[in-house]
């Protein structure tokens, strides 16, 4: 998708759509004025007349305006200027593009740069209008024998007014169109069934993705007789009902100026499909678990971003994945399992698997020596009860590096709640028989899960990031969301920004 941007006077740009943003209240913002002005007060009238109603998120087609060069006029609602902040800016960005997708349209042209925004400057809003372009075109079609009409947009024009910053704009948009295919590509990963989307799969998208960097991203796929030989049993037992082997898969790509600066690390869970193993799930929405590996899509999506933006990072991208199967084979609850740590974990329920292969991939994250380690997982459903759907989980065991991830959400908008660690939460993971039971019983189930990781992160700096409640939507439109490649990809930009600092600081 291209995103050029111009400063040109809106009335005489050429294009499918012209998108103006309106607010219920006051003066029309400079690009809607020249618009006004060219076409003979018709923005004014609508409104002045009732025809347009600019509530947040109300879209209206103008089919025909007299004195534009574009075919067609877009009015979008922002709602009242006074309470216009982040999320009123992408809700009326999100409407814009969901109205321009179904539009026999190839190009269109925005006017959102004019929208002011509280403490955001013009290239955070070319990057929301970029990602929110990605979001509205994509569909899922692949298994479809009559599929549904693609959106024909290709072209998005940003427009910024004069005194704009095109040079902020353009940046904007190159780091939004990086994210926006980040998120697309990890929303076709969780969408993808579990028969098509197993393990071995997830390793080939690894090696592909690598044999099409031209040299920027290498894979090492580590099988089954490799994590025998490793010593990392507790992955392989969540496996071991399946007929689908499990895999380790490691992502390595080095963008920082000094090739030995010390990595910042991604650790996806990939159970591409959860059963529940011997604890079965019960069957409603079971259908729902292939978005089990949704933290592990994550992490594939963010190497997209990182690949298309080329940050100057340092980055090892870590998947540990297997499916979680009932049969002879599988662990049964009450087995006792040796982590690739030492550490020995009483199974009492076969359902809290994801804990158990992310453990094995955070010890060996440690032979990387890494700057920081995060992981990402659809580990929990307290989550969802804590949080709902709009918020991600964040653990840590360094305050630093969690704010970091705060900050890092509130600027891409995909935001996380911290949630404690304390030491008196490690206490339900007691148990009589082994170093630690895998469960923690129903209180605080997204805490302990994260207490039970953070016995195997005493090495780096870590944080978890339980992603339940915000990985995919259920009903009507069920489908994976691409969270939180947007909140990833950022916090490894701004650890770039922090070494080019440093850099020039010596």
């Amino acid at each position: 998708m291209e995103f050029p941007v111009q400063t040109a006077n809106p009335a005489k740009i050429e294009t499918a759509c012209l998108v103006v943003p309106v607010f219920k209240d006051g003066d029309l913002l400079p690009a809607a004025t020249k618009l006004d002005d060219a076409s003979e007060r018709l923005i004014g009238q609508l409104i002045e007349r009732g025809d347009f109603d600019a509530r947040l998120g109300n879209v209206q087609l103008i089919p025909f305006a007299p004195g534009l060069n574009a075919d067609r006029l877009m009015l979008v609602g922002l709602g009242a200027r006074e309470t216009c902040q982040e999320g009123a800016f992408r809700k009326a960005v999100d409407a814009a593009f969901g109205a321009l997708a179904s539009l026999p349209a190839d190009d269109a042209a925005v006017a959102f740069n004019d929208v002011p925004v509280p403490d955001r400057a013009c290239d955070w809003k070319a990057r929301m209008v970029a990602e929110a372009a990605h979001r509205a075109i994509y569909r899922f079609n692949d298994f479809k024998s009559e599929p549904a009409p693609v959106p024909r947009l290709e072209r998005v024009t940003l427009l910024v007014s004069e005194g704009g910053d095109s040079s902020a704009a353009r940046e904007g948009s190159r780091i939004g169109d990086g994210i926006g295919q980040g998120i697309n590509a990890t929303r076709t990963l969780g969408n993808l069934p579990g028969n098509v989307c197993t393990p071995s799969y997830l390793a080939e998208r690894a090696e592909q993705m690598a044999a099409d960097s031209e040299g920027a991203l290498t894979t090492e796929i580590l099988d089954e007789a490799a994590l025998e030989e490793l010593g990392a049993h507790s992955l392989l037992s969540v496996g071991r009902g399946s007929v689908e082997p499990s895999r380790l898969i490691v992502m390595k790509y080095q963008g920082a100026d000094d090739p030995d600066e010390a990595p910042h690390m991604l650790v996806g869970k990939g159970i591409t499909f959860d059963s529940g193993g011997i604890s079965l799930k019960p069957g409603d929405g079971m259908d729902e678990m292939k978005f089990d590996m949704c933290g592990a899509a994550s992490v594939f999506g963010a190497v997209t971003s990182v690949l298309a933006i080329r940050p100057r990072v340092n980055l090892v991208a870590i998947v540990a994945s297997a499916e979680n199967m009932p049969d002879g084979r599988a662990t049964k609850p009450g087995d006792i399992i040796k982590t690739l740590k030492g550490l020995s974990v009483e199974v009492l329920n076969t359902d809290a698997e994801g804990r158990l292969v992310l453990c094995d991939a955070l010890t060996y994250a440690e032979r990387f020596e890494p700057a920081s380690v995060v992981d990402i997982a659809t580990l929990t459903g307290a989550a969802i009860i804590a949080l709902g759907h709009h918020a991600t989980g964040l653990m840590s065991n360094d305050d630093d590096l969690a704010l970091d991830l705060l900050d890092a959400g509130e600027t891409a908008w995909d935001r996380a709640w911290h949630m404690p660690l304390w030491d008196e939460y490690q206490e339900q993971l007691d148990s009589n028989f082994a170093d630690l039971a895998n469960i923690g019983g129903r209180p605080a189930g997204t805490i302990t899960a994260g207490c039970f990781l953070s016995r195997f992160t005493d090495k780096y700096p870590w944080a978890h990031l339980d992603i339940a409640g915000t990985a995919w939507h259920s009903g009507k439109q069920k489908g994976a969301t691409g969270r939180p490649v947007s909140l990833l990809t950022q916090y490894l930009l701004d650890r770039a920004s922090d070494s080019q600092v440093q850099v020039g600081e010596d």
